[in-house]
């Protein structure tokens, strides 16, 4: 059972909450952490976030007893096995469109036979090699690890089934990039992406699944009635310009309330 799994039995079942940090941004981690989110998104593919910093990350994030998740932007196996020398919890890759790519994910990030992942006994998924036996570690490491294939293509959608067939490796919806391949771009309430959205978790649970998914407070209704296991709710850059735009907001109001009252245009 994968940590990822662990969590949701320990967590009766519901759906875990998550945040996204798209920057090396340790404040708004431990920001989070007390706010109660039990996961964070490390971001790698879009984000100038190096391994050095996602490994911090994941160090700062492990200490609030929240799991991690790492984002690469592809299957190479640098950028799969960077990532799990990092130690998280989960490692998400984009744009899955082919069996072949989660195939390559399970081939870099499985330790043999399972696997081809490189023979490495100091890094920090091992604790730095002391344990009893980095052989018996990796094996579960094998078990631990959490692999999330990210459908948000048409291409994707396409090849739904045969995605969720391949074993090992769970399933990331991503509304937006859906909704753009769809037609329908900036539009993720559309009825076409909730409609791939239930057919995608339909297909998860035909296989045993489990889903993630990222979204606005606008959707949030659909994808928990939906019944994903893990929902990143937001991330550091939303959460500065929300609350930036709510105090200059609420400044300038009442600049103009007071103008108002003085008859000055």
């Amino acid at each position: 059972m994968n940590r990822l799994r662990k969590a949701l039995a320990e967590n009766n079942g519901q759906p875990l909450l998550g945040a996204a940090v798209y920057f090396y941004d340790p404040i708004f981690l431990e920001i989070c952490a007390h706010l109660g989110y039990q996961a964070i998104w490390i971001e790698m593919e879009h984000a100038p976030i190096t391994f050095a910093e996602a490994a911090d990350l994941c160090r700062m994030a492990t200490g609030h007893n929240m799991l991690t998740m790492i984002r690469i932007p592809d299957t190479r196996r640098e950028s799969v096995l960077k990532a799990a020398e990092c130690g998280p919890d989960i490692i998400d890759v984009p744009m899955v469109e082919e069996p072949s790519q989660m195939h390559q994910m399970l081939q870099y990030a499985r330790f043999a036979p399972q696997g081809e992942r490189g023979y490495f006994s100091v890094s920090r998924a091992l604790n730095y090699g002391i344990v009893n036996s980095v052989a018996d570690e990796q094996q579960q490491l094998n078990t631990d690890l959490c692999l999330l294939a990210q459908i948000e293509s048409a291409a994707g959608l396409a090849r739904l089934d045969d995605l969720a067939a391949v074993p090992d490796v769970d399933l990331f919806i991503g509304p937006a990039d859906l909704a753009a391949s769809l037609g329908h771009p900036g539009n993720t309430g559309h009825e076409d992406v909730k409609d791939a959205g239930r057919r995608i978790i339909a297909s998860a649970r035909q296989h045993n699944k489990l889903v993630a998914t990222a979204c606005a407070p606008a959707d949030y209704p659909f994808w928990i009635d939906a019944g994903v296991d893990l929902l990143f709710c937001t991330n550091d850059i939303a959460c500065l310009k929300a609350a930036a735009g709510d105090a200059l907001g609420t400044a300038r109001n009442l600049l103009a309330q007071k103008r108002a009252a003085l008859g000055v245009k």
